[in-house]
């Protein structure tokens, strides 16, 4: 990381920690939640592993909540991420809508930002809901279709994105992918679950740092949004969606 950019860093966590206070960064959310999710002992698969179950800067975490399970597996369609992955042992590649696993063969399913690049997410729940054992959880964190971002970001080219998310965020061309926000709403994912036999326990909206971070002025701005967001009565248009939907147990 440049200088530059670490002081611009450094500037833009000091203007929200004074405009936003309570506001945590959205992986450190999906994070707490996923924790007491784990079990201990249980057979866990994550959806879309790539290269890394969470960021960098929880890799200590990451290894932590992966020994607390007794088997962990990761899948993703990206061979080259597959190959790259260093903390879960058993990895494959495949394609959520054909899961290459037994029925009922995971305590928890879990996707870290996937879900919004699901391309037929009504065929992908019933392949999650066929993989859980009774009981089983399956836990998603995915930007909120209704936030402004996902909005403005609907309206960029493809291939415009991936320099975005460079300047933005520092994420390599080969870390951007296709979306399509078509379980990304509460009203979505109340549907789906139903239709592919599963019951919402929670859905949490969630706020998050600005995504204008390195732009002060404009971060400024969006700042103030969010401090609107946190307000009571307007959840819906957060940022991110952390999402626990449930099989039923065994009559």
């Amino acid at each position: 990381m440049t200088p530059l950019r670490n002081s611009v860093q450094q500037f833009a966590r000091a203007m929200q920690q004074r405009i936003t206070p309570g506001v945590r960064y959205h992986q450190d959310a999906f994070v707490e939640v996923l924790w007491t999710h784990v079990p201990a002992g249980g057979h866990w698969l994550d959806l879309g592993c790539g290269h890394q179950l969470l960021p960098s800067w929880q890799s200590a975490r990451e290894r932590d909540l992966i020994a607390r399970a007794g088997v962990v597996v990761g899948l993703d369609y990206d061979l080259e991420s597959v190959r790259r992955h260093s903390t879960i042992a058993y990895r494959c590649r495949g394609d959520i809508g054909s899961l290459p696993f037994e029925s009922e063969s995971f305590d928890l399913v879990t996707a870290n930002m996937v879900v919004e690049h699901l391309d037929h997410p009504e065929r992908q729940f019933r392949e999650v809901a066929r993989v859980l054992r009774p009981g089983g959880i399956f836990l998603y964190h995915t930007p909120n279709a209704d936030n402004y971002q996902v909005r403005i970001a609907r309206l960029v080219p493809e291939g415009l994105k991936s320099m975005l998310a460079h300047a933005l965020e520092g994420r390599h061309s080969d870390d951007v992918f296709p979306t399509h926000y078509r379980a990304n709403t509460a009203a979505d994912t109340s549907r789906l679950a139903g239709e592919a036999g599963l019951t919402v326990d929670r859905i949490d909206f969630i706020s998050s740092y600005p995504g204008l971070g390195m732009v002060p002025p404009l971060a400024f701005v969006e700042l103030l949004g969010i401090r609107w967001l946190e307000r009571p009565g307007n959840e819906r248009w957060r940022h991110n969606l952390i999402c626990i939907l449930r099989k039923a147990p065994r009559a």
